[in-house]
C-alpha cells in the first residue's frame, strides 16, 4: 500500500486518475490531507464513495500517531515515532509563551559522527520520507497550535535533501499547508551537495552548525569538516541574500576551555566578517563521551558580549528537556526501550 502524505499535488491528481477519479479530485485529496488534516478516507465526503473504496484497496493515508512519549519539568514534550521495521525517531515540542515550536527529524539516526552528539550513536537507520517528516508534525496532539518549525531533529536534513524540500513544499505551497517559509528553519552541519539545493529551492531559515572556526579543531568532533570544509560552506553562504525576509544563524556548542576563548572568539569574527548572520551559543548537555565539558556560565555571557561587540547578534540559547534527554544533541530514542509506555517527569 502507497502512502499519500507526502505526495504533491501533481502527484495526487495522478492518484485521482488511478482509480477512475477526474483530475480534479487530486486537489481535494490534497485539502483532506493537509488542510483537513484526516486520518481515514471516510471523511473525504466530497469524493464519491466509490472513488473513496478503490482509494482504500490501492492506498494508505500515512498517519500515525507517537507510540510513547515523555514531558519534562520545563514543558518540553518528546514524543517516540516508529517509522519501519522496529526503527524509530524521536521529535520534541517546545512550548512558549508567544510560540509553539516542534523539532522534527529527517533521517533515523544519523551518519555524521559529530563527537558530542548523543544522536551519532545511535548510528544511521534510514532516510525519512516526506511523509513521515509530515507525519510528525500533524499526528502529535499539540499539532494545531504549531507557530513554528525546527528541522534540527535526528539526522542531516540536506543528506535528505530530496525529501526534506517535498516536506517543505507541501508545508508552504497554497495547495499544502500554506505556511510562510519564514516560520521554518532547517539546519545542517554543512553538506553542501544538499545545501546548494536548499538555498536553491527553498525560502527557509538556514542554521549552520558551527561549533569551532579552526578547521584543524573542527575535523576533531566533526568529520564533515574534512570532506566539506566550512571554509567552502562560508563561500558558498556569500553567494546568498541574508536579509529581513531569510536568516542564516549559526549554532555553536560551547566547550568548556575548548572553543569558548578569546582565540575562538577573534577567530569567528574573522570568518564570519561581512556576512549578515547571527549566532546561538548553546550549553554543552553532556553525553556519553566525557572529553568534553560545558562552558560555564560566565565564559557563555562573555563570547556573547565579545561577538555582539564585533557586530554579530549573538545569543545564548535556554537549554529544554534535558532531564527527558530531549535538549540539543541529545535525541537517542530513549522512549524506544519502553515505546508503550508514557513517562511523566
Amino acid at each position: 500500500m502507497v502512502s499519500l502524505l507526502g505526495k504533491t499535488i501533481m502527484e495526487l491528481q495522478e492518484v485521482a486518475l488511478s482509480v477512475g477519479l477526474p483530475r480534479f479530485a487530486g486537489k481535494q485529496l490534497a485539502e483532506w490531507l493537509y488542510k483537513r488534516r484526516a486520518k481515514s478516507f471516510d471523511e473525504m465526503t466530497n469524493i464519491s464513495l466509490k472513488g473513496r473504496e478503490a482509494l482504500k484497496t490501492l492506498y494508505t493515508i500515512g498517519r500515525h500517531d507517537p507510540v510513547a512519549h515523555a514531558e519534562s519539568v520545563d514543558g518540553t514534550k518528546k514524543y517516540l515515532f516508529e517509522v519501519g521495521d522496529k526503527q524509530y525517531i524521536e521529535t520534541v515540542f517546545l512550548p512558549e509563551e508567544d510560540r509553539a515550536t516542534l523539532c522534527v527529524s529527517t533521517q533515523a539516526g544519523c551518519k555524521m559522527g559529530c563527537k558530542f552528539c548523543m544522536t551519532g550513536t545511535l548510528g544511521f537507520h534510514g532516510h525519512l520520507p516526506a511523509g513521515e517528516i509530515l507525519n510528525q508534525i500533524f499526528s502529535i496532539p499539540e499539532s494545531e497550535q504549531l507557530t513554528n518549525l525546527v528541522y534540527m531533529g535526528e539526522g542531516e536534513p540536506m543528506d535528505n535533501i530530496d525529501e526534506v524540500l517535498r516536506s517543505l513544499e507541501t508545508m508552504c505551497a497554497d495547495w499544502g499547508c500554506g505556511w510562510s517559509p519564514h516560520r521554518i528553519t532547517v539546519s545542517s552541519v554543512g553538506y553542501t551537495k544538499g545545501l546548494r539545493r536548499f538555498l536553491e529551492e527553498s525560502e527557509c531559515h538556514l542554521a549552520i552548525s558551527l561549533h569551532n572556526p579552526f578547521a584543524v579543531e573542527r575535523k576533531e568532533i566533526m568529520p564533515i569538516e574534512h570532506s566539506n570544509p566550512l571554509e567552502q560552506v562560508i563561500q558558498l553562504l556569500r553567494q546568498y541574500d541574508w536579509g529581513h525576509q531569510r536568516r542564516l544563524s549559526f549554532e555553536y556548542i560551547c566547550f568548556g576551555g575548548q572553543n569558548d576563548t578569546v582565540r575562538h572568539g577573534k577567530e569567528l569574527v574573522r570568518v564570519l566578517r561581512g556576512l549578515n548572520c547571527r549566532i546561538n551559543l548553546i550549553r554543552f548537555h553532556a553525553g556519553v563521551d566525557q572529553a568534553f565539558k560545558p562552558s560555564d556560565e560566565k565564559q557563555m555571557v562573555w563570547l556573547r558580549d565579545y561577538l555582539t561587540e564585533k557586530g554579530i547578534t549573538t545569543t545564548i540559547r535556554r537549554s529544554r528537556g534535558e532531564d527527558i534527554l530531549a535538549a540539543c544533541g541529545m535525541l537517542v530514542n530513549s522512549l524506544s526501550a519502553h515505546p508503550c509506555e508514557d513517562k511523566q517527569k
